[in-house]
């Protein structure tokens, strides 16, 4: 698969639904994952809405016991945090990743759970988008050691006393989206990468020839964005079984059947070689970093499996 990166989710939602939190598990399956060959790990973020381990302490471990793998939020819902306070928090984890560090971010469902969420830490759910980009303008300025912020939601002095990230200017900021005509501007304008979780790789094609140009209208280069894709697979030699597998899963993470999530986000299930296939389409379609999703609660997912046979399209 030329020029074609390959990353897994470390699944720290999938071992809190199943009560477990420990750090133990996700700092072994980074281990294995960065040992069989995957060119990044990545891991969500949620407070109340999806609850698991913060991803700044996930990662901030993650890098401690790798050394060659980049690693990232896949997607960090940064207005949930005081833009200051993510800044620095962002900052001190590029440090502890060696510049490692790619950032996915998200402004948050639209659902009543994470409407919900936002209210827990006093943020209006209805301006999530504005304070998204606000904050990436506001880090980028902090991380370029411009002192003086002025926006809608924040006025802000002395923002070059911040420790510098590893990385100069700071970490790639992706965007993780939809494909709305709005939402594709933004990532042609603002964002370093995109990464969408578009259900058919027609819609994922059509959707990424729209980013290419729009960049190029902005005066962007080339590679300004980089495509990404996030993708969720259930293996098992058996696809009726993988099926079964997956539809649970879903119904546990999301409290919704599978007929029902595949419409919105890109799923498949079957055998490995069946699931590269299948994302082999959204390659073509232009998709230059994977990143998988297991969806299984097994506490030996088959990452090598997997990982073999999509280097094999």
């Amino acid at each position: 698969m030329t020029q074609t990166r390959i990353g897994v989710l470390l699944p720290t939602r999938e071992l809190a639904m199943v009560g477990n939190y420990d750090m133990a598990p996700l700092l072994e399956f980074a281990q294995e994952a960065e040992a069989v060959g995957y060119d990044s790990l990545w891991t969500g973020d949620s407070l109340l809405a999806r609850p698991r381990l913060d991803p700044f302490v996930v990662l901030a471990g993650v890098a401690a016991v790798t050394s060659r793998v980049s690693v990232g939020t896949a997607a960090l819902t940064a207005a949930l945090r005081q833009p200051v306070i993510g800044a620095n928090l962002v900052a001190s984890l590029d440090h502890a990743c060696g510049g490692r560090l790619a950032l996915a971010l998200g402004a948050g469902f639209p659902i009543p759970d994470s409407a919900q969420e936002f209210s827990a830490v006093g943020v209006p759910f209805e301006q999530r988008v504005g304070r998204l980009d606000e904050t990436v303008r506001l880090w980028r300025q902090a991380w370029a050691g411009q002192p003086s912020f002025r926006g809608r939601y924040w006025q802000l002095d002395d923002l070059d006393r911040l420790p510098p990230p590893a990385t100069p200017g700071g970490p790639k900021l992706w965007l993780a989206s939809s494909d709305t005509p709005r939402v594709l501007d933004r990532v042609a304008q603002h964002y370093d990468g995109w990464l969408p979780f578009l259900p058919s790789p027609e819609a994922y094609g059509q959707a990424w020839r729209q980013i290419s140009a729009s960049a190029q209208a902005y005066g962007r280069p080339a590679d300004a964005v980089a495509p990404g894709l996030y993708a969720t697979m259930t293996v098992h030699e058996s696809r009726d079984r993988a099926r079964a597998e997956l539809d649970g899963y879903l119904q546990q993470y999301y409290g919704r059947p599978l007929e029902v999530m595949s419409t919105v986000q890109a799923y498949c299930y079957g055998t490995a070689e069946e699931c590269a296939q299948w994302l082999a389409r959204y390659v073509q379609a232009g998709a230059r970093h994977l990143v998988i999703r297991i969806g299984s609660l097994s506490p030996e997912p088959p990452l090598k499996e997997i990982l073999d046979a999509v280097r094999g399209i």
